[in-house]
């Protein structure tokens, strides 16, 4: 672990960059626009995020997926008091904390707030659009903060825009999530109660609430889809309104802004109908090369 150069370290990050590529390529590719001397770090912060965040998905029972995520809680103690840990992600993030002074407390922020979503009741959802927004916040905001202290950039502007494109990222990915979860677990669900009720998505049974999304309630739906994705362009816009004042070194990490736009853009084609199969075509809904031209325009044009 001594030394970044050593064939453990290499194969650490190797693995870092390879589970990015597979589970999160549209933010591989950003992380590919960043200088070169904040890359290693990216992918170790990245890469735990993936570990993370597949956790549940990954288990064949909910059970075991917290296990994980436990583990992963303990790990992060263990990481700030020098304890070697037998995983390539942790050892990359290991070398991360100690090469560039990554904060603990967003990192605990990041897996705890996962924790607590592995926990909900399969009933249990969120009451408000504000519900997800804080799990957004506390899953990739996060990230981005991580990722602007890992390339030494320390600008409260920078953190205010990160704060707002993380909060739109989550927002925007949770939506395109929803097929999947839905063929996971019809019942539990990541659509607010006081919007499925507004657009009468949501029943009570018994004592219990259940949102339906049957296909003749497909509508309903899109509305739904269309408030939460009208929430996160209001935050794209707030970053955005920031970029003036953002350092430049700091734009490469708010790169992550483009996917955000790209898939509203994608949600709008279809009109907010998240199982319309062409959001999971190519990249967000987009063929590769055009989803990197538009990358590789922000970021020449340094924007954001």
């Amino acid at each position: 672990m001594n030394g970044g150069g050593s064939r453990s370290l290499r194969s650490a990050f190797s693995y870092c960059v390879q589970q990015v590529r597979n589970y999160d390529y549209h933010h591989y590719l950003c992380l590919l626009e960043l200088p070169p001397e904040m890359r290693k770090a990216a992918f170790a912060l990245r890469a735990f995020n993936v570990e993370t965040a597949r956790a549940m998905d990954v288990a064949s029972d909910p059970k075991i997926g917290l296990m994980r995520l436990l583990w992963w809680q303990e790990a992060v103690d263990k990481l700030y008091t020098k304890k070697p840990i037998n995983h390539p992600a942790a050892q990359a993030l290991f070398w991360a904390i100690s090469e560039h002074n990554i904060s603990k407390s967003w990192l605990k922020r990041s897996v705890e707030a996962r924790i607590r979503d592995a926990q909900r009741e399969v009933e249990d959802m969120p009451e408000s659009i504000e519900e997800l927004e804080k799990y957004a916040e506390d899953t990739v905001s996060t990230l981005l903060y991580n990722t602007l202290q890992a390339g030494g950039i320390s600008s409260t502007t920078a953190d205010h825009a990160a704060s707002h494109i993380g909060k739109a990222s989550g927002l925007v990915l949770l939506l395109k999530s929803l097929p999947y979860h839905c063929t996971r677990n019809r019942h539990q669900s990541y659509i607010p109660a006081k919007l499925a009720e507004k657009h009468g998505l949501l029943v009570k049974q018994g004592g219990r609430s259940e949102i339906l999304l049957d296909n003749d309630l497909r509508e309903g739906l899109s509305n739904v889809v269309f408030e939460i994705a009208s929430v996160a362009n209001a935050h794209l816009v707030k970053a955005r309104e920031l970029a003036g004042k953002v350092p430049k070194e700091a734009k490469p990490v708010l790169l992550h802004s483009v996917p955000v736009q790209v898939l509203l853009d994608s949600l709008n084609k279809v009109q907010f109908d998240v199982f319309d199969p062409r959001i999971q075509r190519g990249v967000l809904g987009v063929p590769p090369l055009l989803f990197q031209f538009k990358l590789k325009w922000y970021s020449w044009r340094a924007m954001f």
